[in-house]
């Protein structure tokens, strides 16, 4: 395979769109995503967070399948059968809500339809969206097995969810009963807590003087929403509030209805807070529902689905809450019985879906029993067993979040989602449960209501392997999970509740690891939306800079748990580096001379430059590898950045030149040999991160698989290091960036020769600069150089201290004596503090005793190189003085 024809597919300039055009549907064909079954390699399996269907995929969604594509193509790179299953999430309440306001553009609402008809376009809205999805997907180059695509309301799911309802049902964990649930009256159904989002709000509140119906006086009481009055049915106090204790049991006449509400006695009641009593509706708020039960107090409820009063608000009726709230205000005023108005800003809950105002509501609801599952999933985190949260603190979240659960209302008054499998006998009203109908069908009417979308995500890792088919083959191999990728803000609404249903139905935890990220943010760290106009397109990004730039930006942009700033001019920096490695890689394979893989010889003589590359490259695989595993994804992009931009584009690549384009055949053949290895492998390190370049490259290279995805992830070849060699041209590196710094700093180029002398500590510094000569002249450019360890220093000469050795350059005429000893002093209060540094921490006993031996030892070697940069330091500074 000749790569001096091949070169040829690799266009002059770096173009992402030409490169990553075709290369996705190339994959596909190759099937190189899909998990193969492989009874020898060891299951590696992530299940995607599904994405609702309700539109286009955003920046966060781009960072967190990235992640995920990053982990799945190494793991495959290193040999396991991966398994990385898409699907999506039929997202009861958003994809509905989407629908309806498509109908209602058209003067429709889904009650012209009909549940049946209406169902239908929804599922057409899905099909329309799912398709946006996947090419939204592809786009970003994801690795995904299509071959087992799930939706969360296909009909294996469907049936999963069933069996879970059922189960739980006759288990006495799922109930049906009348309590305060969220309410949300634009939508007109129930939510969870976490579908509630807090908002600070500026409101009122109402002081109200409630007569005693005995006519001895009166009891105040404090409400934010005195239309909810018309529905107390008690007055209650502390028990041992001195104030009221000769009032308990007496009555209280509630106005404008004129009903008589008893005073009752409550622990619950804070005796500190307003005037000590409070008024008591069970039908409109949970702590009084609560009250209420513990007095057998009747509930009234005041208010329609819709947010209007019914007709137990009397002359209120079909009035809205809030406009009720004025009116009822206005009269109480009238009456006298409110007598102070206290501006006051307070936490009021809103609809996370329709931003409407939730109101606490007295319904008829199904309820998940959530103690006994919470208390498992709690028992799970101090076994051996337990989820991995990385970062750890956000077992902490979880932990408060299983402790802190109430019993989870999961029906929804909606037409789009699971239909709970209950049936109600129209004649005795008997329930029946079960995964199918009664057979008297007739007889009987299903529950109209769905079930929370929630409810089947969190069935999602193991409903999408098949279960509960106890045959199911991918279920066997593929369950439990290794990693879940998910942000912060889920921790409640999902991920918790995949692990205790993970628990309760497979008896394993769901997944191995969490993987937590932040948000993304502008570049000002402000959250993303419609309403500053800061959202940012990740399709439209791709456009601009290709698909590899974004996925890196996103994936090393920050450290796990932490939110991300976005920002064009980094992806436009990414493009940069992209278009370096385009180069680099170009210049190295119109140099191969049609190298063929099996001709790859790297044991031939190696230049210092030689060994130090390899080296490096062993030590770049290492960190990778070890910090990929621990999701430092932020540091690998570091490490690779450094070896490919520095050591190699900038270092190796110019040194290379010297073999290439001179006239030793055997030198060049090594080169050629090890410039072949080391871009292979550094290809395979960058493939997760930008799979497209790196597999346009690496097909360009001699290589002996069919494509980058499943060429084996590099491992370390401790032949190959050097590290004695990795030091000398850690000095040549030194020697010449000193030099190129010192002819910047009195305006001498490059091309202009100048004297160079080089004054080495020892022998042993004396024969590596000897050599190594070539190199030095190759990149200094001396009209003479001279290495020697007794060397004086000339009358106005620059200098430079390096490891080892010290740089004179005689520059008479181009040098300010006070300027370079200005210099020089800055240089020497650089070193003083580096010492004060290395010898602070070694006098650290802490530090010393508890260090491992090979770090205490690095820092006393920087402390002898510190010690003696700063002498030279110091002498030179005394040498220029004297001059």
């Amino acid at each position: 395979m000749a790569t001096n024809e091949k070169e040829l597919t690799m266009p002059t300039k770096y173009d992402p769109n030409n490169i990553e055009k075709g290369r996705y549907q190339w994959w596909l064909d190759g099937k190189f995503f899909e998990a193969k079954d492989d009874q020898e390699k060891e299951p590696y399996t992530i299940v995607i967070p599904p994405p609702n269907v309700t539109g286009r995929l955003h920046l966060g969604h781009a960072w967190d399948t990235t992640l995920q594509d990053i982990l799945t193509r190494m793991k495959r790179m290193q040999g396991y059968d991966v398994l990385w299953l898409p699907g999506m999430d039929h997202a009861g309440i958003a994809t509905q809500a989407k629908v309806e306001e498509k109908l209602r553009n058209e003067g429709k609402t889904r009650y012209d339809l009909g549940r049946e008809k209406f169902v239908e376009e929804t599922w057409k809205w899905k099909e329309e969206y799912a398709e946006h999805i996947r090419k939204q997907w592809s786009k970003l180059g994801l690795g995904l097995d299509y071959s087992r695509e799930r939706f969360t309301l296909d009909e294996g799911l469907s049936k999963a969810v069933r069996e879970v309802f059922v189960t739980l049902y006759k288990k006495g964990l799922i109930y049906r009963g009348e309590y305060i649930i969220n309410w949300d009256p634009a939508t007109k159904t129930a939510l969870s807590d976490i579908e509630v989002i807090h908002k600070d709000v500026q409101g009122a509140f109402y002081h109200m003087k409630y007569p005693l119906a005995d006519g001895t006086g009166h009891i105040e009481i404090a409400t934010t929403r005195p239309e909810t009055m018309l529905g107390d049915t008690a007055v209650a106090v502390h028990p041992e509030d001195d104030r009221y204790k000769h009032l308990i049991g007496k009555n209280v006449i509630l106005p404008i209805t004129n009903r008589e509400i008893p005073i009752v006695a409550d622990d619950y009641v804070d005796m500190e807070f307003g005037s000590g009593a409070v008024k008591i509706t069970p039908a409109h708020d949970p702590n009084d529902f609560e009250i209420g039960n513990r007095h057998n107090l009747e509930r009234i409820l005041v208010m329609n689905e819709d947010g209007s009063m019914n007709g137990k608000a009397g002359k209120y009726q079909g009035m809205d809450r809030f406009e009720c709230r004025k009116q009822i205000a206005k009269d109480l005023e009238e009456q006298g019985v409110l007598f102070k108005i206290e501006e006051h800003l307070h936490s009021v809950g809103h609809s996370e879906r329709s931003n409407a105002v939730v109101e606490p509501y007295l319904s008829t609801q199904w309820f998940v029993k959530m103690q006994p599952l919470a208390d498992e999933a709690i028992k799970l985190q101090d076994s051996e067993e337990k989820v991995n949260f990385v970062p750890d603190r956000f077992n902490n979240t979880y932990m408060r979040w299983m402790e802190n659960t109430r019993d989870w209302c999961i029906s929804r008054q909606l037409w789009w989602g699971h239909r709970i499998p209950a049936w109600y006998h129209k004649e005795t009203g008997e329930i029946h449960v079960d995964h199918e109908p009664p057979a008297d069908i007739e007889n009987w009417d299903q529950e109209v209501d769905v079930l929370d979308t929630w409810f089947s995500s969190a069935l999602w890792p193991f409903s999408t392997m098949g279960w509960p088919e106890i045959e199911s083959k991918d279920f066997n191999r593929y369950y439990p999970t290794n990693c879940l990728v998910t942000g912060y803000d889920i921790i409640g609404f999902w991920v918790s509740r995949m692990i205790f249903q993970g628990l309760e139905f497979t008896n394993e935890r769901p997944f191995k690891d969490v993987l937590i990220h932040g948000l993304v943010r502008d570049a000002e760290g402000r959250k993303m939306s419609k309403s500053l106009g800061n959202g940012v397109d990740p399709m439209e990004v791709i456009d601009q800079y290709g698909a590899d730039s974004l996925r890196y930006f996103l994936s090393t942009g920050s450290s796990p748990g932490q939110d991300l700033r976005f920002s064009i001019e980094k992806v436009e920096s990414v493009w940069n580096f992209a278009n370096k490695i385009w180069n680099a890689s170009r210049f190295a394979l119109m140099n191969m001379d049609g190298l063929k893989y099996e001709e790859i010889d790297l044991s031939g003589e190696k230049s210092v430059a030689d060994k130090w590359v390899l080296t490096r490259l062993n030590d770049t695989i290492e960190s990778v590898t070890k910090l990929a595993d621990r999701y430092e994804f932020g540091e690998v992009g570091r490490i690779l950045y450094n070896f490919i931009w520095d050591d190699f584009c900038d270092w190796y690549i110019e040194m290379a030149k010297l073999p290439l384009y001179g006239d030793d055949e055997a030198a060049k053949k090594t080169t050629r040999s090890i410039l072949a290895y080391v871009l292979d492998n550094t290809m395979r390190l960058l493939h997760p991160f930008m799979p497209f370049i790196t597999e346009e490259i690496w097909q360009n290279l001699p290589h002996n698989g069919e494509s980058v995805t499943e060429a084996a992830w590099p491992t370390v070849n401790s032949e190959l290091s050097d590290h004695a060699a990795a030091e000398e041209m850690k000095l040549l590196v030194e020697i010449i960036r000193s030099v190129r710094n010192i002819r910047a700093e009195v305006n001498t180029p490059l091309s202009k020769q100048i004297k160079i002398m080089i004054k080495a500590k020892d022998k042993k510094v004396l024969g590596i600069l000897q050599k190594n000569e070539a190199y030095i002249d190759r990149f200094c450019n001396p009209e003479e150089l001279i290495i020697n360890t007794e060397i004086s220093a000339p009358e106005k000469a620059m200098t430079a201290v390096v490891t080892g050795a010290e740089l004179f350059l005689p520059l008479k005429g181009l040098i300010n004596i006070e300027e370079e000893i200005a210099r020089l002093e800055k240089e020497l209060e650089k070193w003083n503090k580096e010492v004060a540094r290395v010898q602070g921490k070694l006098s650290n006993e802490k530090f010393v005793s508890k260090a491992p031996q090979k770090v205490v030892d690095e820092e006393k070697a920087k402390e002898a190189d510190y010690l003696d940069k700063k002498a030279v330091v110091e002498t030179r500074i005394k040498e220029l003085k004297e001059q």
